[in-house]
């Protein structure tokens, strides 16, 4: 049994569960700590992409009530039916630009400089958000839930997930950062990017699975070890960050992300160009 190699996976599933619902970028935060570790060959990434899996596994935990109710009554409800909609057509942008430019995304921007760079970007939009909130809700006064958007508001979520696919920007910073862009409310945003997880990071493990048993990496008992290991770790520290950050967004702004974002950036920018880390490019 390789313990460095568990060691490894069960880090990175901390890093994963605890960062996937943050608007802080769990896949920069993921790139940057394989790096460290020396886990950023092809078995690295895959490994990263379907352990996400495990951390929508804790969203799907957290709301199963919410999920089932709209799974048995999608027949006969026009709420659930609204609902499953405003999912689907958010998750479109995204997923189709992934498939589009997946590749070229990878190959460029999954290095630690441009994710280090996308940090400190998005904290500046996380302070323009904020400073716009207020002068923006108005006209979404009447959008008390997530049963409350319309269509419109799904895609426009949507739309705005599509920044995600540049790393270090973060996908629930996207949806929930322009979600309030377009006036809607913080914790609304929030609970939205929860759901929207679903089926954008499902699809994208679903692939990522598809692609490793289609490729000649080695799926050794190891390996696959570490894969549940992972998953376990990234399912665990998920569910507590979830819980988390409902109740922190019922009192507090994201402005606290901004700054962390800023100073992640910069370290891991100082760390480069002054040599102290022989960052991967």
């Amino acid at each position: 049994m390789d313990l460095i190699l568990l060691g490894k996976a069960v880090i990175l599933g901390v890093v994963e569960g605890l960062t996937e619902f943050l608007p802080i970028s769990s896949t920069g935060h993921l790139i940057l700590v394989g790096d460290l570790l020396n886990f950023n060959d092809d078995r690295g990434k895959a490994f990263e992409v379907i352990i996400q899996f495990g951390a929508i596994l804790a969203v799907c935990w957290e709301y199963r009530e919410k999920l089932w109710k709209v799974v048995s009554s999608v027949s006969t409800s026009s709420v659930s039916r609204r609902f499953v909609f405003n999912l689907m057509i958010a998750s479109i942008p995204a997923m189709s630009l992934a498939l589009i430019f997946g590749k070229y995304i990878k190959a460029v921007l999954f290095s630690p400089i441009p994710v280090a760079s996308a940090f400190i970007a998005g904290a500046f939009v996380i302070f323009w958000a904020e400073h716009r909130q207020k002068k923006i809700m108005t006209s979404k006064d009447h959008i008390q839930s997530i049963d409350d958007l319309s269509p419109l508001d799904a895609l426009k979520v949507g739309i705005a997930q599509c920044a995600a696919l540049i790393p270090g920007t973060s996908r629930s910073g996207a949806t929930i950062i322009g979600g309030m862009l377009f006036g809607l409310p913080r914790a609304v945003a929030t609970e939205f990017s929860f759901f929207l997880a679903i089926p954008v990071i499902g699809g994208a493990t679903a692939y990522e699975l598809l692609k490793l048993w289609k490729s000649p990496i080695s799926l050794s008992g190891e390996f696959s070890m570490a894969i549940v290991v992972g998953f376990i770790a990234a399912f665990i520290s998920a569910f507590i960050c979830v819980r988390w950050l409902i109740h922190y967004v019922a009192s507090h702004t994201f402005i606290a992300f901004a700054w962390y974002r800023i100073a992640f950036g910069v370290i891991v920018l100082i760390s480069a160009y002054s040599g102290l880390v022989a960052w991967s490019h």
